[in-house]
């Protein structure tokens, strides 16, 4: 079967790669270059949700972040290229008065996360904020990864199983899977006659800091991620309202509230400061499945803040529908179900 997939960022080329690993005969077009856009970032958490008020997206989110070791370690033997993926953990401070229900998200773990991981209330190691209740939160589950490493290992692997690159303009064959970030955003929304999701600016550091063993930090809203190349990145803003796409002082309040955070970080070298739009769908779910009124269209987008966290899913659960029919394309997730939301 022929594919095309309209965008080269994370959810476009891992649908790819899973569509050409089960033989379809597939073509990626990408405007600009690979990863262009919020794939191209920096920070790489991949992070579960909290373990309680369990829903569909948690679970959806939990099932692609227990298959991304397979996965990942499979477009690295096919491409030869590193993504930058480990499962390194997290550590969160427990804020005064948050012992207890910290304690709690710990029992719901157990059964929520399926025996696979945990979330463990422990005291302070040598690495990590200082915590109001001496206290922290480490969770097993939380990865990272390269963000712009895991794209062109996607897109070298899709080439290596016969797939076609396209840079700029092309011609689709077979099915159609729009995965184009916020310009797919706004094309739909124009189509549909209605909302379904817009751009939110964020920005982000890259520090020259070598801590790759490390667990991530999430503290007073920041990822701190420690990467396998002797660099950190932190992040991130949320910015609806903004003007043009710099970076600028929040940028600049951001770093300083990292170093507030982790003195260690103090001396650290700033390699790149960045800036961009993630594609935000109104439902703050990803976005998926037949794009409405046109048969052979199909749309993957609203990867927003967790798009590396649930790409291995969104690739696996599009194949299905794409090459075999299967919808299981959970409710919640459907472009309709973004339709008339904020």
């Amino acid at each position: 079967m022929d594919v095309t997939v309209r965008g080269g960022g994370v959810f476009g080329l891992s649908i790819a790669y899973a569509c050409a690993l089960r033989g379809a005969r597939v073509r990626v077009i990408e405007r600009h270059s690979i990863g262009a856009g919020a794939s191209g970032g920096i920070v790489g958490a991949l992070a579960p949700h909290v373990p309680e008020a369990w829903n569909t997206k948690k679970q959806f989110q939990l099932d692609s972040l227990l298959m991304a070791p397979e996965f990942w370690a499979g477009v690295e033997a096919v491409s030869g290229c590193k993504t930058g993926y480990a499962r390194q953990g997290r550590l969160q401070p427990v804020p005064a008065g948050g012992l207890e229900l910290a304690r709690a998200r710990g029992i719901g773990a157990q059964s929520l996360w399926q025996g696979a991981a945990e979330w463990q209330v422990i005291e302070r190691g040598d690495w990590g904020p200082v915590s109001p209740t001496g206290w922290f939160v480490h969770d097993t589950l939380t990865a990272r990864i390269s963000p712009r490493a895991a794209c062109f290992a996607l897109a070298a692997a899709v080439t290596a199983l016969g797939g076609d690159i396209v840079l700029g303009e092309g011609a689709d064959r077979g099915a159609v899977v729009w995965a184009t970030g916020v310009d797919g955003l706004a094309g739909l929304s124009a189509d549909l006659g209605s909302a379904v999701g817009r751009g939110e600016k964020g920005q982000a550091l890259l520090l020259r800091f070598d801590a790759p063993g490390r667990p991530q930090i999430l503290a007073d809203g920041l990822h701190i991620v420690p990467h396998w190349d002797g660099t950190v990145a932190v992040g991130s803003t949320s910015e609806r309202v903004f003007e043009g796409l710099n970076t600028d002082e929040l940028l600049d309040a951001l770093h300083a509230r990292a170093v507030g955070l982790m003195p260690v970080l103090a001396g650290a070298a700033v390699l790149e400061r960045w800036a961009g739009l993630r594609p935000r769908a109104a439902t703050r779910a990803p976005v998926m499945g037949q794009w409405p009124g046109r048969a052979g269209w199909f749309v993957a987008n609203g990867g927003f803040k967790i798009g590396f966290g649930m790409a291995p899913m969104v690739a696996t659960v599009m194949a299905d529908l794409v090459l075999e029919g299967r919808d299981r394309v959970p409710e919640g997730f459907r472009v309709l179900d973004a339709i008339g939301k904020q």
